[in-house]
């Protein structure tokens, strides 16, 4: 009889627990607002403001004073054409000269390892060039091949495209995209019959920089693209908001 009347407690006891529980929870559900995320996005399209174009010319030679004495010579050659070209001063960087020597393994008639030999020298020297006038670089990029008539063989690189004001476009950007969300975010809330409330969170996504009218792939770390001229630039706002 004891042990009934212990479980009949007990019992009790846990209908009441239950029933807070409950009651709470349809409590909380009535007062629970609604959430609503949106993803906004900004993009813009521009046109770079500066150009870096790379190239290099090297010489080679047995004796060490004979290569360098060469190598100058070209570069004087060199300089002279870019700055004819309409190159300023300022904008012309030589780096550095990189030396090595030229060797080739030499084998015996049998095909025994017997060393290496010894060929010369070889002296590379690169140069850079950036200017803010990038279709006279790029004309000048072209028409490098021109060095072939003074006998010098210039490797060049293609050159790459930067943009200047690529800040003050990130806070444009920026600016469109969290627009485009709350625009999104109104609709739905309208749409729905509710209203939009206060803002929960903001999250800014990766900022994307493509070629215009490219295939290029976005990727989880940002691309930036540095050998279109043109350019296209994106990047996405997540925003939450209360809705009443």
């Amino acid at each position: 009889m004891k042990n009934n009347l212990t479980v009949a407690i007990v019992f009790a006891i846990a209908i009441i627990g239950a029933s807070i529980v409950l009651g709470n929870a349809f409590k909380n559900r009535n007062n629970t607002e609604s959430k609503i995320s949106v993803t906004g996005l900004g993009v813009a399209n521009f046109t770079s403001d500066l150009i870096v174009w790379e190239g290099s010319f090297s010489s080679e030679s047995i004796h060490l004073k004979q290569t360098y004495n060469d190598l100058e010579n070209q570069k004087n050659i060199i300089k002279e054409y870019l700055l004819s070209k309409g190159i300023k001063v300022d904008e012309l960087v030589f780096k550095a000269v990189h030396s090595r020597e030229n060797t080739r393994n030499k084998y015996s008639d049998d095909g025994n390892y017997m060393g290496e030999e010894f060929l010369g020298y070889i002296l590379t020297q690169s140069l850079q060039i950036e200017s803010n006038d990038v279709e006279k670089v790029e004309k000048v990029s072209r028409e490098i091949t021109e060095l072939l008539n003074k006998g010098i063989r210039f490797y060049s690189d293609t050159p790459r495209y930067y943009y200047t004001k690529l800040a003050d476009l990130k806070i444009e950007m920026i600016s469109k995209a969290t627009a485009d969300a709350k625009s999104r975010a109104e609709k739905i809330a309208d749409n729905s019959g509710g209203q939009l409330g206060e803002l929960l969170s903001a999250k800014m996504g990766i900022f994307q920089i493509t070629g215009q009218n490219s295939k290029e792939d976005y990727s989880w770390g940002g691309t930036f693209n540095t050998s279109s001229k043109k350019k296209t630039a994106s990047i996405t706002m997540k925003l939450s908001y209360k809705v009443k």
